[in-house]
């Protein structure tokens, strides 16, 4: 009987954790991808809240995962100043979870939030144009959305207005959580940014 072939990365720190950047990188490329969209948890007064946010960038050099989101939403009175946050990915085909600690920053004036905003689709930028704000009590369902804007693509001009509510959230990861579910035996280990070497500290944990 074969024996089923046992993934390179299984027993190498380096090549695991870079077989989590490289999925991060390409979710944010693909949203098919299982980590195109990722749970990501704030601290809202003295609890944990989690939300659904699509990955738009990963810069694996610079420890960075960049998020879109309305400057009008609870997450963002949340992180205010380096606040920490907690990203949760999980690949059902890889059979590979990263759980990916940091501090998170809001911006919505800088070049990144400039680009980014320069870079989302018109869909994507209607979604800014939602009014009352995300969160707001309502009497009815509703997507926030002028009837008139709904069911359709809006023109450039159309979603100017929604420039004002859009930001970026950037969330600079310093501690990783990888774990891997093997039929061969589950790997975990375990990743924290050292500021001094200015390289990940790294060893494995029991799953």
């Amino acid at each position: 009987m074969n024996q089923p072939t046992k993934e390179a990365f299984l027993d190498d720190l380096i090549l695991s954790l870079g077989k989590g950047w490289s999925l991060l990188a390409e979710g944010a490329l693909n949203r098919k991808s299982p980590f195109h969209s990722l749970s990501v948890a704030t601290i809202s007064g003295k609890l944990p809240s989690q939300r659904i946010m699509i990955l738009r960038e990963v810069n694996p050099d610079k420890r960075i995962l960049r998020f879109n989101t309305d400057m009008r939403t609870s997450k963002v009175s949340d992180i205010s100043l380096s606040q920490p946050i907690s990203v949760l990915a999980y690949h059902p085909e890889m059979k590979i979870q990263m759980r990916l600690s940091g501090l998170a920053r809001i911006e919505t004036t800088s070049e990144a939030a400039d680009t980014a905003w320069d870079q989302a689709s018109l869909y994507g930028k209607r979604c800014y144009l939602a009014q009352p704000a995300p969160g707001s009590p309502v009497s009815r369902p509703t997507s926030g959305l002028d009837p008139l804007m709904e069911g359709r693509k809006p023109e450039a001009e159309e979603v100017l207005p929604a420039r004002k509510n859009f930001g970026i959230l950037i969330a600079e990861i310093n501690q990783i959580d990888w774990l891997y579910l093997a039929h061969t035996g589950h790997r975990r280990a375990e990743f924290r940014w050292n500021s001094q070497s200015r390289d990940w500290d790294s060893g494995w944990l029991v799953p």
